[in-house]
């Protein structure tokens, strides 16, 4: 916020020079800072003479950036000159005409100073020395009063989810949070989706990383909601974002501090389902700012499933029954170090290192009874062991350098790289309990990708800008999977009947676009653009030989306008083509075996799918309450989503993969209300409907492919309120549903979540304890998933035992003093690759 408030003041200042230095009048001279408006007045005669001086901090004696100084005649109080302070806080006009003079300083965040009696002699200059302005305590209260209000910020192509005031989210991760913003769903492994689409892209302040592009649901994981910041939802990407991203776009801003001093932040939280600790500290000094961090999370939770599935062979029917109790562990962290220069008032430079790491380890017991035309054939008892682990390395180097208010050019550098582990290891147990025998799945991952790109931003005049810029991905993915089979003397050795595999694939995509804006005076906002994105890949299976995939290029084009109307209500409409990508999830042929009537396998001969997105939106202020209502429409074309088959080679099981299905219309509405009942107590919820239509090719009882479809209704909501109370007191209430979710071949039933939390700030405002509950009403969340074909019928259900409590506690040390703030670097931002989970792919 502070950064558009500055701009909009060194804007204003520069506008008021160039009519001031140009053969015109002055029409309103905006004083900054007081409010008024100047009288019009024309060019001051020139002299020789010059008036200089350093606009400083009273408290800490530092030079204030950008501060704004007019200059007015004593005469006629009229206005003569003004300028703007540089990074050191000094100023100077020069070819001041002899006379008297009255100078007004001001800025953001501090009390307005002015200087009188300034008497200037033909030949002389005046030198001010320091002038030092005062903070304004009222000015701050102000700015925090109006932040509070803005819950929901609407932009032409995006909402803005202002999260710091959530009071149950500590101790959570994001995907609790998500869970809380408009448009947006998320089920309970955290696979996260946009108006009913899955296929879309999570980015962190501006930033992918091959670990969200591995899978979207743990990433979520690794990030504490008490650290966010504000999530964007950005329906209608324009065109300088990549294609990638049917659905959209979710951006997650978390909080930083672009002030001056040392700081050290202690986050925690304990509960019976998990707990986590944060230590975050910054230090900066004049022109460079260092920040630190590192917070781990580690939850531990229980669930119970049960599988009954029947394939059909001709005449013959096999029904598998199974149940299983399950124990998972989580280890999630992150830890990055970031630093920023400023090269001179007008170029920065900034850098960040980065690392991830998420350790999912379960403990299954699983019992398989299997039955062929209803008489029962064999009986096993497995224990599993699963590990899911993943190391990811980020590097960034950004520069920026900005022209003038409104054109800047930027590079933008990121190297990421993740190392994935995804193995199992079962034993088969006998009637005796001892172990009989065992199978391992060793399946290694390795995705990097190098990231170069380049923006330009220009103003053409007062109400149009251009931006166009170029972009190039290199990616890699490699995978190497092989299974093993317990011998005789206890050893492993590899397994005949499933030879080992490799995929090597390539992912090469250069990108150019160009974006134009246009404001327009009956308050009418256009931005157009278009994006051409070619790709070339390479695909190869190793001694299963190469997998041919043609290069393909795209042209996206985005429109999306906005129109102001009567008070504070804005319509919009958008289009926009998207690309979506196969992710490492949907295109590795690691066949997993943990389950043996329930298999997965990933699908490298997978094509992308294109998207056409319709979107009407309306935004109201009606006294207390925001309103927000939207329509849309989408159709995609080779959609990419889950299919299952019966397999011929193993009686009763059935395999799921993914498959370029064909098409998926879908269509729906959001309503999203925000409503103060007080001051203090705000109450705001979101009711979702979708309609859904897909249509692809599955196989038949006798194995040959026929066409098959599937449509219905999902819809869900959530509320939320959270009341301010005396002494530092603070409750929320939270609540969530999601409906039945219509797939290819059947359906997944809905689910619910709520949580009840309160906290208490300390009384010199440094930190907070809190307490919270989640489903604590019942033992947990319980859905079930029907599916069906010619081949097979499958009911599953899995028990959730997530009834949580924990204490939450958070801690500041160290002083900040206020400065002006630092300008930012921009980084690079792919949105390009469909991420992971169960139900990627799947609308």
């Amino acid at each position: 916020m502070r950064k558009s408030i500055k701009a909009l003041f060194s804007t204003a200042v520069f506008a008021g020079l160039f009519l001031y230095h140009t053969p015109q009048t002055f029409a309103q001279v905006p004083v900054q800072g007081s409010g008024a408006n100047v009288p019009a007045t024309d060019a001051a005669v020139k002299g020789n003479s010059k008036i200089s001086g350093v606009v400083a901090d009273s408290v800490g004696n530092k030079g204030i950036e950008f501060a704004s100084i007019a200059l007015f005649s004593v005469s006629d109080n009229k206005p003569v000159d003004g300028t703007t302070a540089d990074e050191s806080g000094k100023f100077s006009m020069s070819k001041i005409a002899p006379g008297n003079y009255r100078l007004l300083i001001s800025f953001i965040g501090y009390k307005d100073k002015a200087i009188n009696n300034i008497k200037v002699e033909k030949g002389k200059d005046v030198e001010l020395g320091s002038i030092t302005l005062a903070s304004s305590v009222q000015d701050l209260a102000e700015v925090t009063i109006t932040g509070e209000k803005s819950m929901i910020e609407e932009k032409v192509d995006r909402l803005v989810y202002n999260a710091e005031k959530d009071i149950t989210s500590k101790g959570g991760d994001a995907a609790d949070l998500l869970r809380k913003v408009p448009m947006l769903s998320v089920d309970l492994d955290g696979n996260v989706s946009l108006r009913g689409s899955s296929n879309i892209r999570v980015l962190v302040n501006n930033k992918p990383s091959t670990i969200i592009a591995s899978n979207v649901a743990d990433a979520l994981k690794q990030i504490p909601a008490d650290m966010i910041k504000s999530v964007e939802v950005i329906t209608s990407p324009s065109a300088k974002y990549d294609a990638e991203g049917s659905g959209g776009i979710i951006n997650i801003i978390t909080k930083k501090n672009n002030l001056q001093g040392l700081t050290l932040n202690i986050d925690s939280g304990v509960g019976n389902r998990g707990t986590n600790l944060g230590l975050n500290g910054s230090y900066r000094k004049g022109k460079m700012g260092f920040t630190l961090g590192g917070f781990g999370r580690a939850f531990y939770n229980k669930a119970e499933s049960t599988l009954n599935q029947t394939t059909f062979s001709g005449a013959d029917s096999f029904l598998t029954n199974q149940s299983s109790t399950a124990k998972d562990r989580g280890l999630f962290g992150q830890y990055s170090l970031g630093w920023d220069y400023d090269l001179g008032k007008n170029q920065a430079l900034s850098a960040g290192v980065r690392y991830g790491t998420r350790n999912f380890i379960q403990k299954q017991d699983l019992t398989i009874n299997q039955f062929e035309n209803d008489v029962l054939n064999s009986s096993s008892l497995r224990k599993v062991d699963r590990k899911d682990l993943s190391g990811t390395v980020d590097v960034n180097v950004d520069y920026i350098k900005t022209y003038k208010p409104g054109k800047e050019w930027s590079i933008s550098t990121l190297y990421s790289r993740t190392g994935l582990t995804n193995n199992f290891d079962t034993d088969y147990i006998g009637e005796s309990g001892s172990v009989t025998g065992g199978l391992k799945n060793e399946n290694k991952n390795f995705n990097s990708e190098f990231t170069l790109q380049t923006d330009y931003t220009t103003p053409i005049n007062k109400n149009q800008s251009l931006e166009f810029g170029a972009k190039g991905i290199f990616r890699t993915v490699n995978s190497d999977y092989k299974y093993l089979v317990a011998g005789a003397s206890g050893s492993y050795l590899l397994d005949p009947t499933n030879p080992a595999g490799s995929l090597k694939y390539n992912q090469n995509v250069g990108a150019g676009y160009v974006s134009y804006t246009l404001s327009t005076a009956k308050k009418y906002t256009f931005k157009i653009g278009t994006r051409y994105e070619f790709t070339g890949i390479t695909a190869d299976l190793g001694e299963k030989g190469e997998v041919s995939i043609p290069n393909y290029g795209n042209l996206v084009p985005s429109i999306n306008v906005s129109k102001a109307l009567s008070g504070s209500t804005t319509l919009k409409a958008a289009y926009n083509r998207r690309i979506q990508r196969p992710g490492i999830q949907q295109l590795n042929p690691n066949v997993n075996l943990a389950n043996p009537q329930s298999i997965s396998t990933g699908n490298p001969a997978l094509s992308p799918e294109l998207t056409d997105n319709f979107e009407l939106g309306l935004s109201t202020n009606i006294k207390k309450t925001y309103l927000n209502v939207s329509a849309f429409a989408r159709q995609t074309n080779n959609s990419i989503t889950q299919v299952r088959t019966a397999v011929d080679t193993l009686q009763g099981a059935v395999v799921t993969t993914f498959e370029n299905i064909g098409k998926q219309r879908a269509y729906g509405m959001n309503v999203f209300a925000n409503v103060y009942l007080t001051p203090k107590w705000t109450l705001n919820g979101s009711l979702d409907l979708l309609h859904s239509y897909m249509e692809g090719q599955t196989t038949n009882a006798e194995g040959l492919s026929e066409a098959v479809n599937n449509s219905g209704f999902n819809y869900g909501g959530r509320l939320m309120s959270q009341i301010q109370l005396r002494q530092g007191w603070g409750l929320q209430a939270f609540g969530f549903y999601r409906g039945k979710e219509v797939q290819l071949q059947g359906t997944r039933t809905g689910f619910y979540m709520y949580s009840l939390g309160f906290k208490k700030d300390f009384a010199n405002k440094k930190g907070s304890i809190g307490f919270a509950a989640e489903n604590f009403m019942t033992k947990g969340v319980r859905f079930t998933s029907d599916l069906s074909s010619a081949q097979f019928n499958q009911t599953s259900a899995t028990q959730l035992y997530n009834r949580n409590f924990k204490i939450t506690f958070n801690y500041s040390i160290g002083k900040m003093s206020f400065d002006a703030p630092k300008k930012k670097t921009k980084s690079v931002n792919n949105t390009d690759v469909m991420g992971g989970g169960e139900n990627n792919g799947s609308k």
